[in-house]
């Protein structure tokens, strides 16, 4: 499953409300609601830094005056988190007991491996 997209700031670990975006041609920084798909050269930011955003002197800020709030949840969001509670329902299936005269042998399950303790 994926996980909501998180502000751009660095150390910011709230959730992404809104979408930055630069015209760089019109001097002016575009602050809107969430982007559908994140997009190279534009900025996901929390509704604190959204608010708070200033320009470099010059620029003009145009900034969505309504509320910021996080998208709802996609089919797709909902179909991986169905998918993840069916594989953690699965049953682990064990590896026999090695013998000794075959030596250890090793489980596995998904991408991860279990090597028993050598002796």
């Amino acid at each position: 499953m994926r996980s909501p997209r998180r502000c751009s700031r660095n150390g910011c670990p709230r959730q992404a409300v809104a979408t930055l975006t630069y015209v760089y041609t019109e001097s002016t920084a575009v602050v809107g609601p969430l982007a559908a798909f994140a997009e190279p050269h534009t900025y996901d930011l929390c509704e604190q830094h959204a608010r708070s955003l200033t320009a470099p002197r010059g620029w003009d800020v145009v900034r969505h005056e309504g509320e910021f709030e996080p998208p709802p949840p996609t089919t797709d969001d909902l179909v991986a988190l169905a998918e993840a509670v069916r594989e953690a329902a699965r049953p682990v299936q064990r590896t026999e007991e090695p013998d000794d005269a075959q030596g250890p042998q090793v489980g596995r399950r998904g991408h991860l491996r279990v090597i028993p303790p050598t002796h």
